[in-house]
């Protein structure tokens, strides 16, 4: 009787926990079940005093089923981007522009210090000492890892625009919200923003649907609470409220910003310097690598001097992504070339085109051509796991960048020498496309590159037909 009521017991359990996992997945159930995929641009951009911030609409099936969100900041020279955090993991792009930023860790030391200096213009005056969490430089063709719940903050210091594309994994498991986009800032009144963006929109018909959600947490305080908790008076936790503040997301630091920082130089030495010593073991969650660089052509994990490159950052290259659980690839492909192709065996792909543009065939379970057309600079496509996925540049060659929902996102090709027709024995090819033994030889062999191959001789330049890219 016992054993009976305890074998229940576990039974009950077992169906518990296997609802309740499914219920958690209920949010992705049939989104992936997709036919149709668009090449998508912004479809919705909020202006602010020092630059402009653009968002995706993450409501769209192919977004629902990669579970992430895609915005892209222009931040101005001497604008600065409020200190805010989210609600999921981030990885970050710079497209163009130099910068500071500060990730500020809970918990970890302020290991930027000031030597003691006296308040300008006041002789004599109380001596002070400003600390803070580390800065670092940024510069375009970084890669920036920002984990859910880290405030963070960035400034032009350049001379350009500074322009970043950030993606927002919402399904990761470090989001324990629903899978709407959320930005928690720590200043500012980004609601006046929010509100005139739809205000825009209903003026086009569009609604509030798949729109960026955010605000001033100290927005929500009253004025008797911010005085208490920050001894201060209570003009200056109105201040804090930022109550008339109107100037968006990204302000103009109108004196520029001083911050305690090390020369450039140094930085570079010591970046190096930890790249030739580590050994995996001495990385704390203080002292992270949180940015790597993939604009050198050098650094390439995969090239063909005919054909193009592939760059990517991973776990192994950057360690703090094995707890966000994403990946990162820059591709360059030269005049006409074309990239195997392939499926991702265990990620989302979320490809950016960043210069020129590719002609791009993805392929579903059911065989279907779920997208065929041209992709052009600046504009978003979502490539499902296990989806096939074919690009080929067009004469003036294409770069992209992608960014990936594993931390060692890892892919399967079609054709060359390590793809999957490759390990066929000759006979099961031959067998399976009712062809000759010596066709068979000719289509497993055929390339001998593995990922970039070169345009054939008989094959002119790749039509660039096909359905158009739809906004």
């Amino acid at each position: 009787m016992a054993k009976t009521f305890l074998s229940s017991l576990s039974l009950l359990l077992l169906l518990s926990s296997a609802s309740a996992y499914k219920g958690g997945a209920d949010w992705q159930q049939g989104q992936c079940d997709i036919t149709r995929i668009n090449a998508q641009d912004p479809s919705s951009r909020l202006e602010s005093e020092g630059g402009i911030s653009e968002f995706w609409d993450h409501n769209s099936d192919e977004f629902q089923c990669a579970g992430v969100s895609l915005h892209r900041h222009t931040i101005r020279t001497r604008g600065l981007l409020l200190p805010v955090y989210h609600n999921a993991p981030m990885l970050a792009y710079v497209l163009q522009g130099r910068a500071i930023f500060g990730v500020m860790v809970s918990g970890c030391p302020e290991t930027f210090e000031s030597p003691q200096q006296s308040q300008e213009g006041l002789r004599g005056a109380e001596k002070f000492r400003d600390r803070h969490q580390k800065i670092e430089n940024l510069r375009e063709g970084d890669v920036v890892a920002i984990r859910a719940g880290d405030p963070h903050w960035a400034y032009n210091n350049g001379d350009e625009d500074l322009v970043v594309v950030v993606m927002q994994d919402n399904s990761n498991n470090a989001n324990q919200l629903d899978q709407n986009p959320r930005s928690f800032f720590l200043a500012g009144n980004p609601e006046m923003g929010q509100q005139q963006q739809h205000q825009q929109q209903r003026f086009r018909g569009e609604g509030r649907q798949g729109q960026h959600e955010f605000g001033n947490i100290f927005h929500g305080l009253d004025v008797e609470t911010l005085a208490e908790v920050f001894d201060c008076d209570q003009e200056t936790a109105r201040k804090l409220r930022s109550e008339n503040d109107e100037r968006g997301l990204i302000v103009i630091a109108e004196r520029g910003l001083q911050v305690i920082r090390p020369p450039s130089r140094r930085e570079e030495y010591g970046r190096r310097g930890e790249r030739e010593g580590y050994n995996g073991l001495e990385e704390t969650i203080c002292s992270a690598k949180l940015r790597e660089n993939v604009n050198n052509p050098s650094r390439a994990d995969i090239y063909n001097p005919n054909a193009g490159r592939l760059s990517t950052v991973n776990s192994f290259t950057l360690p703090i992504l094995r707890f966000l659980q994403l990946s990162f690839a820059k591709g360059v492909l030269y005049k006409n070339a074309i990239m195997a192709p392939r499926w991702f065996v265990n990620a989302h792909s979320i490809v950016y085109i960043t210069r020129g543009e590719s002609y791009i065939q993805i392929v579903n379970h059911n065989g279907q051509a779920v997208y065929d057309g041209q992709v052009r600079e600046g504009q978003v496509l979502v490539v499902p796991q296990n989806f096939a996925v074919v690009k080929q540049a067009n004469e003036q060659g294409c770069e992209w960048v992608e960014f990936q929902t594993n931390a060692n996102a890892m892919f399967n090709t079609l054709s060359g020498r390590t793809s999957a027709l490759r390990g066929l024995p000759v006979d099961v090819v031959a067998n399976a496309y009712q062809i000759s033994r010596d066709e068979a030889e000719r289509i497993k062999f055929s390339r001998r590159e593995t990922l970039f191959f070169s345009p054939s001789r008989s094959s002119p330049a790749r039509r660039h037909g096909g359905r158009v890219a739809s906004a």
